[in-house]
């Protein structure tokens, strides 16, 4: 499956075919925007001071758990 980092712009299909994505912990179908950060070195920057970057992605509403397919390459430990 395609990682989802941002939400998409709607498809013109019926719903009764699409499937439905499960938090993989708690396995509820709800989920909230939110935002994780990682800061980014000065030296990796050449700005003057450490910098934060912001991530979007979503989080289960029922127990906050962030799903492998939500965040960007780089932040997931790909299979070997």
């Amino acid at each position: 499956m395609a990682s989802v980092a941002q939400p998409q712009k709607p498809l013109n299909i019926p719903l009764d075919k699409t499937t439905p994505v499960e938090c993989e912990e708690c396995k509820s179908q709800t989920f909230v925007e939110a935002l994780m950060f990682r800061k980014a070195s000065k030296f990796l920057t050449g700005s003057p001071q450490d910098s934060l970057v912001p991530i979007q992605t979503f989080a289960c509403a029922k127990c906050g758990h962030v799903n492998h397919d939500f965040l960007p390459k780089g932040l997931t430990k790909e299979p070997a």
